[in-house]
């Protein structure tokens, strides 16, 4: 729509999740932490691969199984070239892997701390509607209601009371997706038209730029 504000909001979050092991050094569950590090094992054209983990409390490592016995001329080139040059981007979107930290363990501890970029798609001079398109790479334990609510500087209860008045709408609309955690590609609609300094008082906080 012309007169809409679209932004993009990335958030990126700052720590990864932390899986509880039983620690050989401490003698009880720890929660570790990825050192990312790759250890690889070769045994003829089979391979071996592991991320190795830290106890928080001893740094006794742990390695948390990506494959085993897996023939290399089964593994995609791009992932073996990471794994072999201990890749940093490769490596840090694998220690986010929830799902595999599941198979292993039934605690896991997330962080809510995330970088959150700020992105104009497309602005218009006497825009009265805002969208916000998310852009979320990797798992972060945040919930829509509280991004919104840091990234827009105004309280949980406020946002809610939009929500119910139509004026805050998502996309997809699901039922309580403002306490769902976010995923990329949740779309959030706001209903400015009746605030009069929408460009001053939403604007910057929605765009990042200085007020």
């Amino acid at each position: 729509m012309c007169d809409t504000l679209r932004v993009r909001w990335t958030v990126t979050p700052k720590t990864a999740p932390q899986p509880w092991i039983a620690c050989g050094g401490c003698g009880g569950f720890r929660a570790f932490r990825s050192s990312d590090k790759i250890r690889l094992n070769a045994n003829g054209r089979r391979l071996d691969a592991w991320l190795i983990y830290k106890c928080l409390a001893c740094d006794k490592t742990w390695n948390r199984p990506l494959f085993e016995r897996q023939n290399v001329r089964d593994i995609d080139p791009a992932v073996l070239h990471a794994l072999q040059s201990n890749d940093p981007e490769w490596i840090r979107t694998e220690s986010f892997n929830i799902e595999a930290l599941k198979r292993k363990t039934e605690r896991i501890d997330e962080f809510p701390e995330f970088d959150l970029v700020r992105e104009v798609l497309r602005e218009t001079a006497g825009w009265t509607r805002m969208e916000i398109e998310l852009a979320v790479p990797l798992p972060v334990g945040i919930r829509l209601d509280r991004l919104l609510a840091s990234g827009l500087e105004m309280s949980r209860t406020r946002l809610q009371a939009l929500h119910e008045k139509g004026l805050l709408r998502a996309h997809p609309d699901r039922a309580g997706l403002l306490r769902r955690r976010i995923r990329t590609g949740v779309e959030v609609m706001v209903d400015l038209s009746a605030v009069p300094d929408r460009e001053l008082s939403w604007g910057p906080l929605a765009t990042g730029s200085p007020r």
